[in-house]
């Protein structure tokens, strides 16, 4: 699947799961639905992926952990804030470099409108 449709895809996904649940809830309750919502519609997702950290080629033995990844091609870090801060593009950028995926989408779900809420980052 061509990369801009995959993501659209999954926006559909998070837009679905935004539209049934509202905001206001917690960021593992979103996470929950929305794995959900993309396996139901054929996508291969892993959550809570660990994100080796290296440093001048050795492993520092620390791990970050993607919220979801989707296909193996797409990062999704999901929030549930008032609002969306620098560093949470920032987070997003240095998963998307240490893991070498091609593009990353941070969600906002404690919004009334999540397309509002939603930033894609490239790597």
């Amino acid at each position: 699947m061509e990369l801009n449709t995959l993501t659209g895809d999954i926006l559909g996904a998070a837009y679905r799961v935004h539209t049934v649940l509202g905001m206001g809830l917690m960021e593992s309750v979103y996470s929950a639905a929305l794995t959900y919502e993309l396996r139901k519609r054929g996508m291969a997702v892993a959550t809570e992926v660990g994100i080796p950290v290296l440093y001048d080629g050795i492993d520092l033995g620390l791990q970050f952990r993607a919220d979801i990844i989707v296909e193996g091609r797409v990062i999704l870090e999901l929030k549930s804030v008032q609002a969306l801060a620098p560093i949470h593009s920032k987070q997003l950028l240095n998963y998307l470099k240490l893991t070498k995926l091609p593009v990353g989408l941070l969600l906002n779900f404690n919004t009334t409108s999540l397309r509002d809420q939603v930033v894609r980052l490239v790597n």
